[in-house]
């Protein structure tokens, strides 16, 4: 989950020419939570290989190498091995004063609820800090097209500070794996 915002309209980033998406995400027929307060939804053509993407997007501990967040984030993984269904990681965010967000440290512990190596990939968990706490749901797929990869995330949360006017940071998340898948960085640091 993303913590620098919260969903609001769906607005679709770059995507690869003629390529259309579902109404919503899911993941092995899983998606977000269709009653939550807040969802974003958005996408990006990224010129890499899907293995590049994936494996960046999948190493959960390396985020913050490549990732350039509103707020210092570590993650840790709380298992070991590759990503998969029922992996679990945390992620520590220290999140400045906010509309709708008091200042402090958030914890966000995830869950992998479904996953599809190459594919798509779907978490969920709580967020929560000092006078804080959301419930958060992630999906994200992946998409080989002609010179790239399209990848697409949507995110749910649901809770008092769940801000429909965000886009829960996936704007900026998209764009620095973009960058980072471009350049060559390749993720997953030995385990």
């Amino acid at each position: 989950m993303a913590i620098t915002g919260v969903l609001g309209a769906a607005a679709p980033a770059a995507a690869a020419p003629g390529v259309t998406g579902p109404a919503s995400l899911t993941c092995q027929g899983k998606g977000v939570d269709p009653a939550a307060e807040a969802r974003y939804r958005t996408q990006a053509f990224i010129k890499a290989p899907l293995r590049t993407v994936w494996n960046l997007q999948t190493d959960v501990e390396a985020w913050p190498d490549w990732q350039k967040p509103a707020a210092p984030m570590t993650v840790r993984r709380l298992d070991t091995g590759p990503l998969r269904e029922h992996s679990r990681f945390q992620a520590t965010v220290h999140v400045p004063p906010g509309p709708s967000t008091p200042p402090g440290t958030v914890v966000i512990a995830s869950t992998v609820q479904q996953l599809r190596h190459g594919k798509c990939i779907r978490w969920a968990g709580p967020a929560d800090g000092t006078g804080y706490h959301i419930d958060g749901v992630h999906v994200w797929t992946f998409v080989e097209v002609p010179g790239g990869v399209l990848v697409r995330t949507e995110e749910s949360h649901r809770g008092r500070q769940a801000d429909p006017r965000s886009d829960m940071g996936l704007e900026a998340w998209l764009s620095d794996l973009r960058t980072a898948a471009e350049a060559g960085q390749c993720g997953h640091r030995p385990q």
